[in-house]
C-alpha cells in the first residue's frame, strides 16, 4: 500500500519538475531574443542618428534657426499628419496583432491576401489624401500651420509641402512593409529602414542643397523614403510575399484592422494637431521659434528613438502574439521588466541633456547658427528633456494595450494629455502667444486687440511649448499605468519604484560631478578657448557623469545592469526569476 503512492507521484513530480523547467528555459530563451533584438535595433537605430547628427550640423550651419528651416519644418507638418494617421503607427497598432495571429496559426495564405488587401487600400487613401492637400497647399499653410509667416514664407513652404507629399505616398507602403518583417520578429532591415532614410536625407544635404537651395532637402527625403522602402524589399522576398492586386474592400478582416486603428488614429490625431498647434503659436513668437522647437525634439528624440523606440518596436510583437495565445503570465513577464530597463536608461539620458545640453548644443556654432540660435534651442531642450523618460515609457506602456487589441484605452489618456498640452502651450508661451493664437484663429479678431509684447521679446518663451508637451505625456503615461495595474492585477510596480528610486539617486550623483566638472572648466576659463575645448569638455563631462552612474548603480546593486549584460553576452544562463519583483 505504501508503495503505490511513490509509483504513481515520482513521475507526476518529475514531469512537473521538467515542465517547469522547459518554461523557465523558454522564457530566457525568449529574454535572450528580445534583448539581442533590442541591441541589434539600437544600433541600427544609432547609426541612424548618426547620420542624422551629420545632417544636423551641415543643416545648422547652413540654415541655422532662421526663416528657411521654419518654412521645411512648418512643410513637413501636414505631410507627416497624413502618414501618421493612415499608414504609420495608427495602421501599425491595429496590423501587427492581426498579422501575427495569422502567423501563429500558420495560416500564410490568409496572412499575405489580408497585407496585399491593406497596403492597397492604405496606398490609395493616402494618395487621394496627398493630391487634395497638394492642390489645396496654400491654405493649409496659410490658416493651419504656419499662418505667421510672411508671404514670401508661406509660399515657401506651399513648394515644400508639395514635394514632401510625394514621400508620404511612399512611407504609407513602406509603413506596412515594417509591420509585416516585424511581425516575423525581423528586426534588421526595418531597423536599418530609417538609415537609409537619413541616407537619402543626407544626400540632399551634400550634393543637392548647392543648386536647389532648402528644395534639395525635401528633394533628399523623397530619395530617402524610397530607400526606406527598397531596404525591406530583401525580407518580403525571404519571407515569400505574395502580393494580390485587390483593394478588398469586402474582407472583412480589412474594416477589422480599420475599426482597431480608428482610435488609435484620433489619438494620433489629437498628439498631432497639438503639434500642429504648437507650430501655429510659434510661428507667431519671431524668426527662428518653429527651428528651435524642432531642433530641440529632434535632440530629445536620440536617447528615446535609441531606448524606448527600441524597445517597444522589438517587444510589441511578441506581446501581440503572447495576447492572442492567451498566455498572460508570459505577457506580464515580457511587458513588466521593460519599462525598468527603460528607466536606467533615460533617466541618466535626462540629466546629460540637461547639464551638458549646452556646451553639446554649442558645437553646432558655425555660418548661420550663432549663439543666440544655440541659446534659444538649448531653452526648448531642457523642458523636451524633462518629458524623455515618459516619451520613453510611453513606447511599451501604450503598446501592452495595443496588444490585447484595445485602442480605446490610450485614446482616453491621449485625450488627456493632449488637454493638458495645449492649455499648457497657450499657457506657457506667454499672454502674447495666446492673445495672437485666438485673434489669428478668428475667435477674437473682430475687436483688434493691440499686441501685448514685442514679438522678439517672446521667441524666448518658445520653451513653454515644450513644457507643455512633457507634462501632456506624464500625464498619458500615469493614467496608462494606472489602468494596467487595474487590469493585470499589478505590474510588479514595487520592483519598478526600487529601480526609478536607485536611478534617480545615480543620476543626482552624475549630475554632481557634471556640475562640479562644469564649474571647473570655466573657472579655469577653457570654455572660451574655442571648438576643440568645447569637444573635450562634453567628452569629459559626458565619460565622468556616465562611468560615474555605473559605479553608484553597482554600488546600489542594481540588478537589471547585470541582467541585461548577461542576457546580451551569453556569459551564463540567467533566471529570469533572479530579477526581483
Amino acid at each position: 500500500m505504501t508503495t503505490q503512492p511513490d509509483a504513481v507521484d515520482l513521475p507526476q513530480s518529475s514531469e512537473a519538475a521538467q515542465t517547469a523547467a522547459e518554461k523557465a528555459a523558454g522564457i530566457e530563451r525568449r529574454n535572450r531574443h528580445l534583448a539581442r533584438s533590442t541591441l541589434i535595433v539600437m544600433i541600427a537605430f544609432g547609426v541612424s542618428k548618426g547620420i542624422s547628427l551629420v545632417q544636423t550640423v551641415i543643416i545648422a550651419s547652413v540654415f541655422g534657426v532662421g526663416s528657411e528651416w521654419d518654412a521645411f519644418v512648418t512643410a513637413n507638418r501636414i505631410p507627416e499628419l497624413i502618414f501618421t494617421l493612415i499608414a504609420g503607427g495608427a495602421l501599425a497598432h491595429a496590423f501587427i496583432p492581426i498579422f501575427s495571429s495569422y502567423l501563429a496559426r500558420e495560416d500564410y495564405n490568409g496572412a499575405w491576401r489580408t497585407a496585399s488587401h491593406v497596403i492597397n487600400f492604405i496606398f490609395t487613401v493616402t494618395a487621394t489624401v496627398s493630391i487634395f492637400v497638394f492642390f489645396t497647399a496654400p491654405w493649409w499653410v496659410a490658416n493651419v500651420a504656419a499662418p505667421g509667416f510672411d508671404s514670401a514664407g508661406q509660399a515657401q513652404t506651399v513648394e515644400l509641402m508639395r514635394i514632401l507629399l510625394l514621400s508620404t505616398m511612399i512611407f504609407s507602403v513602406s509603413g506596412i512593409v515594417m509591420g509585416i518583417l516585424q511581425s516575423h520578429n525581423h528586426f534588421l532591415l526595418p531597423a536599418l529602414a530609417p538609415i537609409m532614410f537619413d541616407v537619402g536625407i543626407l544626400f540632399g544635404v551634400i550634393f543637392l542643397l548647392g543648386p536647389f537651395g532648402v528644395h534639395g532637402l525635401a528633394l533628399g527625403a523623397v530619395l530617402g523614403a524610397g530607400l526606406h522602402l527598397g531596404i525591406q524589399v530583401p525580407g518580403l522576398i525571404r519571407f515569400r510575399a505574395r502580393w494580390t492586386p485587390e483593394l478588398g474592400i469586402r474582407n472583412p478582416v480589412l474594416w477589422r484592422i480599420i475599426r482597431l486603428m480608428l482610435p488609435r488614429v484620433a489619438g494620433l490625431g489629437v498628439f498631432s494637431i497639438n503639434f500642429l498647434i504648437m507650430n501655429n503659436i510659434a510661428s507667431r513668437l519671431g524668426t527662428g521659434s518653429v527651428s528651435a522647437l524642432d531642433w530641440g525634439w529632434r535632440l530629445m528624440q536620440i536617447p528615446q528613438t535609441l531606448v524606448g523606440t527600441a524597445m517597444g518596436t522589438v517587444i510589441f510583437p511578441t506581446m501581440a502574439a503572447l495576447s492572442e495565445l492567451g498566455d498572460v503570465d508570459g505577457k506580464r513577464n515580457a511587458m513588466s521588466g521593460a519599462p525598468r530597463f527603460i528607466m536606467i536608461a533615460s533617466i541618466p539620458a535626462t540629466v546629460g541633456l540637461i547639464f551638458v545640453g549646452r556646451p553639446l548644443i554649442s558645437l553646432l556654432e558655425r555660418g548661420a547658427f550663432d549663439a543666440s540660435a544655440s541659446a534659444l534651442v538649448y531653452s526648448t531642450l531642457q523642458f523636451f528633456a524633462l518629458g524623455l523618460i515618459v516619451h520613453s515609457a510611453l513606447e511599451v506602456i501604450a503598446r501592452s494595450f495595443y496588444a490585447d487589441k484595445d485602442t480605446l484605452t490610450p485614446l482616453y489618456a491621449a485625450i488627456g494629455g493632449a488637454t493638458i498640452n495645449l492649455v499648457g502651450s497657450i499657457v506657457f508661451s506667454n499672454v502674447l502667444a495666446a492673445e495672437q493664437f485666438l485673434v489669428q484663429s478668428y475667435m477674437l479678431r473682430p475687436f483688434d486687440i493691440p499686441l501685448i509684447l514685442d514679438p522678439v521679446q517672446a521667441a524666448g518663451n518658445v520653451s513653454g511649448l515644450a513644457l507643455a508637451n512633457s507634462l501632456g505625456v506624464m500625464f498619458e503615461v500615469g493614467f496608462l499605468l494606472v489602468i494596467l495595474r487595474r487590469r493585470w492585477a499589478g505590474i510588479n510596480e514595487n520592483a519598478l519604484a526600487r529601480t526609478v528610486a536607485k536611478t534617480l539617486a545615480a543620476s543626482l550623483v552624475m549630475a554632481v560631478v557634471i556640475v562640479v566638472i562644469n564649474g571647473v572648466w570655466h573657472a579655469l576659463g577653457l570654455s572660451e578657448r574655442g571648438l576643440m575645448f568645447t569637444i573635450i569638455q562634453v567628452i569629459v563631462e559626458t565619460g565622468a557623469g556616465l562611468l560615474t552612474f555605473v559605479i553608484v548603480a553597482i554600488a546600489l546593486r542594481m540588478e537589471e545592469l547585470g541582467m541585461l549584460l548577461n542576457m546580451l553576452l551569453r556569459r551564463k544562463r540567467v533566471d529570469p526569476s533572479a530579477l526581483p519583483t
